[in-house]
């Protein structure tokens, strides 16, 4: 991509943001605030975001997740049946104009999901099943906040998996937890990101949450940084030691929830009535679990844990493009290597923008591409280009083979 043709631009006119994400995002030109808690994913957030998709598909797909799409848009007495058509308070509600009936855009889907697997799951023979979605969501939050960590409309992965009997439903729930984990390796989160005992609300006495240190967060837990695993403040008083090796030291922090996992038990498969025939005829009630990860929220947690004081720092596996090529007054040297890189299938975005050098390399620094290369008159002179990794100080000249070959290396680990 060439940055001269770029939708969006950087920008410094921003007004100080109360995140870092919704700072560093608007002014790199990541994303644009449409309203409070809505915002735009220019070209280069749309792809930072498909990428952080496509590792959870990836991973999901991988413990045997089928992808399925449901609607936004949910009838009324779905809602009505397990009780939160009243009682979910940020859940938008409305009539439609023509036939009068009211509906709800989904802020979660279980009144849709389960419903569904009803109309599939008959027989023992049918279970387990897992399936799950990508999709954007919408709850009426009471005051959005930190960018894209808290909105009113936001991207989220939803897991339903589907058994008959409890001992499925925990091996399963550990599965996830596992395949969270490599998520999060993969998102470059994993060092600060902590497995945390929470309330489990109506559906059981715990849930799960996968908690990010950072000062911004909105939670407060107390974490075993032995066992790397937390206390969500509000159950505390329940749990006042490390659920795993009983110390009772435990750190208070702030922390941001990237991700939660439930094990809903019978809650909506009682409400409508899904059950299944066992090898005896009988008919028993089919188990459910829920696992949510945002995928907007991780993207602005990212920002938040991993940026420095010049700007963003993505990690390899999520970061829009692969290499940052700087064209400093050498036009048809840069545009040589970058026609060269393309052909060896390497994500590219070129700046050949009339802009001084100091402006292209702070630019460089904000957009934040893991590798980046500068092709100048000095960097020619001294034998090939100036290539720096966006986390390492300095930087090393490298001729079109050793280039080659170091991108490519980096990618492959």
């Amino acid at each position: 991509m060439e940055l001269s043709k770029l939708f969006s631009k950087t920008t410094k006119n921003i007004v100080k943001a109360e995140s870092k994400n919704h700072e560093l995002l608007v002014r790199a030109g990541y994303v644009d605030q449409v309203m409070s808690g809505v915002y735009a994913y220019l070209p280069l957030g749309k792809k930072v975001l498909e990428k952080i998709e496509e590792i959870i598909r990836e991973e999901i797909t991988a413990i045997g997740g089928q992808e399925i799409l449901m609607p936004a848009l949910t009838p009324s007495e779905n809602w009505k049946k397990t009780g939160r058509w009243d009682t979910m308070d940020d859940l938008y509600r409305f009539t439609s104009y023509y036939s009068k009936n009211e509906v709800a855009l989904g802020g979660t889907h279980e009144e849709v999901v389960t419903p569904l697997a009803k109309k599939y799951i008959l027989s023992y023979k049918d279970l387990p099943k897992y399936v799950f979605q990508i999709q954007t969501k919408f709850r009426d939050e009471k005051r959005p906040k930190s960018g894209i960590l808290r909105g009113r409309e936001f991207r989220m992965k939803d897991l339903y998996s589907f058994h008959a009997e409890e001992k499925d439903l925990n091996q399963y729930y550990d599965q996830v937890i596992q395949s969270y984990e490599k998520m999060f390796k993969r998102f470059g989160l994993k060092e600060k990101t902590f497995l945390t005992f929470a309330s489990g609300g109506t559906f059981s006495k715990f849930s799960h949450e996968f908690q990010t240190e950072s000062p911004v967060g909105e939670d407060t837990i107390y974490l075993c940084r032995q066992c790397k695993m937390g206390i969500n403040k509000e159950i505390i008083l329940t749990q006042k030691e490390c659920p795993k090796c009983g110390r009772t030291d435990l750190q208070e922090t702030r922390a941001i929830e990237i991700a939660n996992i439930f094990k809903l038990k019978d809650k909506f498969t009682k409400s409508f009535k899904v059950v299944y025939l066992d090898e005896k005829g009988k008919e028993n009630t089919v188990l459910m679990g829920c696992y949510g990860i945002g995928p907007s929220r991780i993207m602005g947690t990212i920002v938040e844990v991993l940026s420095d004081e010049k700007g963003i720092v993505w990690p390899k596996e999520v970061a829009p493009y692969n290499v940052h090529l700087i064209d400093l007054r050498e036009n048809k040297e840069a545009e040589k290597l970058y026609e060269k890189l393309q052909r060896e299938k390497v994500e590219v975005l070129w700046d050949n923008r009339e802009e001084s050098a100091g402006v292209k390399l702070q630019d460089a620094d904000l957009l934040g591409m893991p590798i980046r290369v500068i092709v100048s008159e000095k960097s020619l002179n001294s034998g090939g280009y100036e290539v720096k990794e966006r986390n390492k100080s300095k930087p090393e000249i490298l001729n079109e083979k050793d280039l080659i070959k170091k991108v490519k290396d980096y990618y492959a680990k």
